[in-house]
């Protein structure tokens, strides 16, 4: 499976530029590219309580709908970040958008980091999907913090997650760390697309990266914008687990219940 990682900088409340430099993106791709990443809440860049309800944005609104538009005229999975109005409410939301069914998958952030919370509210589950033969997660930012993020996606059967971030100095290192990790203890790819430049009042730390399900790191961004392509071969996930598993080795399970749907994702909801 062929990805493209697109590290950029972004501009808060500015969908329609934010937009247009997606759009432009998708349209460079690599050809043969299966997804293209890019970072946490990219659309709509992060809002306040001051402009979070003139600037957040449905997921069944026109500037969705225009990259449903650009993945199937490109033949490409789009992972991309915003923060989503559902009436009332605000989350912090990643979408992955598939050529053949536009919204396949909407993972609300279930990890609220600091300034978050009474801004948007937490997600509630985590879901996996079988695209192109590979089952996928998403997590955003924070969520990679946290070990049982990643198991719940591995209890989901993902063998690839996908993270958008929006992490900022001087806090690099901790994602650095953080996402191999996550792609070593669960015996599968991890894939972070990380924002750089500046926001209000900080800077974006960049460091995309790649690990292997041995948790040895594929590739690594540095701070600056930059696009890379990697190929994942998932043939190694069997070969990871061949000697030890330790999903299947772990002795203390996640409590909660998990739900088959007809077409193919696979929900756990926490508890």
């Amino acid at each position: 499976m062929k990805l493209e990682l697109v590290q950029l900088a972004g501009r808060d409340g500015d969908t329609a530029d934010n937009l247009e430099q997606v759009l432009r993106a998708i349209g460079e791709l690599t050809p043969g590219s299966d997804i293209v990443v890019f970072p946490e809440a990219y659309l709509t860049g992060f809002l306040d309580h001051d402009n979070i309800a003139q600037y957040a944005e449905p997921v069944d609104g026109d500037c969705v709908e225009t990259l449903c538009a650009a993945a199937r005229e490109h033949d490409v999975a789009v992972v991309v970040g915003l923060i989503e109005r559902e009436g009332e409410r605000f989350y912090n939301t990643t979408l992955f958008i598939t050529p053949e069914s536009g919204v396949t998958l909407r993972y609300r952030k279930t990890h609220l980091w600091v300034g978050e919370p009474g801004l948007v509210l937490p997600g509630d589950r985590f879901t996996t999907v079988h695209w192109r033969g590979v089952r996928i997660g998403l997590l955003i930012c924070y969520d990679i913090e946290f070990p049982e993020s990643a198991c719940a996606l591995a209890a989901l059967g993902a063998e690839l997650i996908l993270i958008t971030d929006g992490n900022m100095q001087p806090y690099g290192h901790v994602h650095h760390t953080a996402v191999a990790a996550r792609a070593q203890e669960n015996q599968l790819f991890a894939v972070m697309v990380n924002r750089v430049g500046e926001g209000v009042g900080e800077v974006f730390a960049g460091g995309s990266t790649v690990v292997d399900p041995f948790g040895q790191r594929l590739f690594e961004a540095g701070a600056e914008a930059c696009r890379h392509v990697v190929e994942l071969d998932l043939a190694q996930i069997a070969p990871a687990r061949a000697l030890y598993d330790y999903r299947a080795e772990k002795r203390l399970q996640l409590a909660a219940q998990i739900t088959e749907h007809p077409d193919g994702r696979r929900t756990l909801l926490i508890p």
